[in-house]
């Protein structure tokens, strides 16, 4: 789908997103086409729009007192560029910080010397400060609130208030009570707050970016008129030249290795520090590390189209996806806001009416409770968290395509997985092959090869693998048909043929007891059982047995441990077979003999029965269960299109551990969106006490609200520095080479 980008220049703050969406649906035909990157101050528009609708949308976001400049992808091809920015656009909130605070200063400073003493000028003694204090005063006021203003008045003319509003109206009511030393302090130490969440926010697009951004930026090639190698960026790479690596370097684009034996640390993408011997024929993928021999690969895709380039672009919108917690934020802030609107307005009116205090006492409580009442910090905390925690996630080998999808496994009560390629390796072999009657061994071979050329399923794939082992040149099928779930059909020789399950030659009624005993031994052994049979006879029989992953029984205890209720397998497979290894890894509830529609409809049934559930396949034979569930998880995605696009999770290894590890991650950025949550609320019921008592002060207000800020930042940042399961670090970040992890065969 065709996106449009703009770079909004003054949004740092959920509130001003909201003003945005308001401001800028009716523009582009609704709300579900905007999506926002606050961290990268970005709002895409999907779909088309022409000049004047682009025009418009400009338009709209100047009304809010914001600036939209028109903005491409800068990271398509995993080198992040940076854009040329004028120096105001750089520092132009820190001049106005830093121009506040010196007049500020020399305020006070002549204050001070006017009335000859610094206690009597903070207690705004004698009638308050000389004239040239107060245009100095005032000077502090407007460049401290110059990015401030505007959108206050935007807001108040849409009544729409925000921190932007609270804020002004707490600078005019302490203009208005003649504290000309507190007016321009709330307006110094705001934009300094603004500041100082500016620098952090950029800090945490910094440090994201630097998860992700591990691609070189330049490749080395040979040149296919003289041989030399050059030197050029990797945008100019075209697909098939050969490009040379050398030891500890960064691979810098997909390819297959034509030349040279290597071990690649494969960790910035799957997460994983293991190195992976490779040689001739061996794929590789850029941002990976090269940890031995010199290497020379032809590459497979332009820069813009590696593996690692289409994570961070499924990273980079997964920022726009929304996790229910965000949108929570979102709301209860609407309604916070105002609430507290009226907190400060009964703080000003209640305690005069019912005690007969001082009016312009309360009114300066009251003025606290405004600047209190920032929901910034509030708002801030979640989006930062989440993206952090998305980061984090695709460093250890999870992408995780939005916070949606982050949050959802915190809350995950029961998980289905598909048994092969999953639970198993996915890679069986022939165990027997048994000819019946006048057919041969290599007949047979060759007609299930045939019927078996186009699927992609395991056990078809296990079949072609072992014909080619043994020079078995394969018969040609006509009229071919995969049967999903069950089998295939063809006519080979003028004659009609089929492949398929043990069920399925059980439903057309074409086996003997005798056959029938001599199949159920071997399921009962664990093995797969392909029949091949004609019009009138059965042609014999291809048993196939697959290797369960040595993680998997770990693994599913873990989940246990972490409080699953059920964890399910379903299959395709005989019965026999799926009980094994059920029983072998841990599983108590087993489905088998499934179709795909089937699968579907368990999933659907279970999804019903726990109030959602996760489904783990390979994200292409599994794509519909997948697409059924609450969350897809698709494994071994890395060099495979069809996983990262089919799935809502994708696991770049193919490591069962990462499923308890998606959880427990998951589960950690809740918590820290709670703890973020419930400091920033915490802080605010503080002041408001403090306020309703008549001991606040605005200094302690806008310190504690920037104070409150800045924690909620760093805290979510924590998100950041997790690189495997807590207490159990059997996956650090990266892969060693001084630890000779590739090379000592006894390590």
């Amino acid at each position: 789908m065709e996106k449009h980008s703009f770079r909004i220049k003054g949004m740092c703050c959920g509130q001003e997103v909201g003003l945005l969406r308001s401001e800028v649906a009716p523009v582009v035909g609704g709300d579900e086409r905007l999506s926002f990157d606050l961290l990268r101050s970005r709002m895409t528009i999907s779909g088309s729009i022409d000049a004047s609708v682009a025009q418009s949308v400009i338009a709209a976001v100047a009304r809010t007192g914001m600036e939209a400049v028109p903005s491409e992808d800068a990271c398509s091809s995993g080198v992040c560029a940076t854009k040329d920015e004028s120096a105001w656009e750089k520092h132009g909130r820190l001049f106005s910080c830093a121009s506040s605070g010196l007049l500020l200063m020399a305020a006070f400073v002549f204050q001070a010397l006017h009335l000859g003493n610094i206690y009597a000028a903070l207690a705004g003694q004698n009638g308050g400060p000389p004239v040239f204090s107060v245009v100095l005063y005032s000077l502090a006021i407007l460049t401290g609130g110059w990015l401030i203003f505007p959108k206050a008045l935007y807001a108040a003319r849409k009544l729409k208030p925000d921190m932007n509003l609270l804020m002004t109206v707490a600078v005019l009511g302490a203009i208005g009570l003649g504290e000309w030393l507190e007016a321009a302090s709330v307006s110094f130490l705001f934009a300094l707050a603004l500041l100082l969440e500016s620098w952090s926010l950029e800090k945490a697009k910094r440090e994201i970016t630097a998860l992700l951004d591990i691609t070189p930026p330049r490749a080395r090639f040979i040149c296919p008129d003289d041989g030399n190698i050059e030197e050029k960026p990797v945008d100019e790479i075209p697909v098939g030249a050969t490009v040379v690596v050398r030891p500890g370097e960064r691979i810098p684009l997909d390819g297959v290795i034509t030349r040279g034996v290597t071990s690649v640390n494969q960790a910035p993408i799957t997460g994983e520090s293991a190195c992976i011997p490779k040689g001739l024929g061996s794929e590789v993928f850029a941002g990976t590390i090269n940890e031995e021999g010199t290497i020379e690969f032809s590459s497979t895709r332009p820069a813009s189209d590696t593996t690692l380039s289409r994570i961070i672009r499924m990273v980079d919108e997964g920022r726009s996806r929304r996790a229910p917690v965000e949108q929570w934020v979102d709301k209860f802030a609407g309604v916070y806001t105002p609430f507290m609107m009226l907190a400060a307005l009964a703080i000003v009116a209640v305690p005069p009416l019912f005690t007969g205090g001082g009016w312009a006492k309360w009114f300066y409580e009251g003025l606290v409770v405004l600047v209190i009442a920032c929901p910034c910090a509030l708002v801030i905390s979640t989006p930062v968290t989440i993206v952090a925690g998305l980061g984090s996630a695709a460093r250890n080998g999870v992408l995780v395509k939005g916070g949606a999808y982050l949050e959802a496994p915190a809350r995950l009560k029961a998980i289905a997985f598909d048994k092969t390629g999953t639970i198993t390796f996915g890679e069986p072999a022939v165990k027997q092959v048994i000819p019946v009657g006048d057919h041969s061994e290599t007949g047979l071979l060759a007609n299930a090869a045939a019927l078996e050329a186009h699927s992609t399923h395991p056990l078809a794939r296990a079949i072609i693998r072992h014909v080619e082992s043994r020079g078995i040149r394969a018969a040609v099928a006509d009229k071919f048909t995969i049967l999903p779930g069950q089998g295939a059909e063809g006519s080979i020789g003028g004659k009609a043929y089929w492949l398929g399950s043990h069920r399925m030659l059980e439903r057309w009624q074409r086996e003997s007891p005798v056959f029938h005993d001599a199949i159920s031994r071997l399921e009962e052994a664990g093995n797969s059982i392909m029949v091949m049979w004609c019009d009138d006879h059965v042609c014999g029989l291809v048993s196939v047995a697959d290797q369960v992953r040595p993680e998997a029984s770990e693994a599913i205890a873990s989940l246990k441990a972490l409080g699953l209720e059920k964890v399910v397998m379903i299959s395709g497979d005989n019965h026999k077979t799926v009980e094994l290894i059920a029983k072998a890894v841990g599983i108590d509830e087993f489905h088998a003999e499934l179709l795909p529609e089937d699968k579907v409809r368990l999933v659907s049934e279970l999804k019903t029965r726990f109030g959602g559930i996760a489904m783990v396949g390979d994200g292409i034979n599994d794509a519909p269960a997948l697409a059924a569930a609450t969350i897809g998880i698709a494994m071994g995605a890395m060099g495979s299109d069809a996983a990262i696009e089919t799935a809502d999770i994708a696991l770049m290894s193919d490591d069962l551990s990462k499923i308890p590890w998606l959880i427990h991650h998951s589960r950690k950025t809740m918590a820290v969106i709670r703890q973020n949550v419930f400091f920033a609320l915490l802080v605010k019921a503080l002041f408001i006490c403090m306020a309703a008592a008549g001991v606040a002060t605005l200094w302690e207000a806008i310190a504690a609200d920037m104070g409150a800020s800045l924690l909620v930042i760093f805290n979510g940042l924590r998100m950041l520095r997790i690189t495997g399961t807590d207490g159990d670090k059997k996956y650090p970040a990266l892969c060693r080479s001084e630890l000779a992890c590739c090379t000592n065969p006894r390590l």
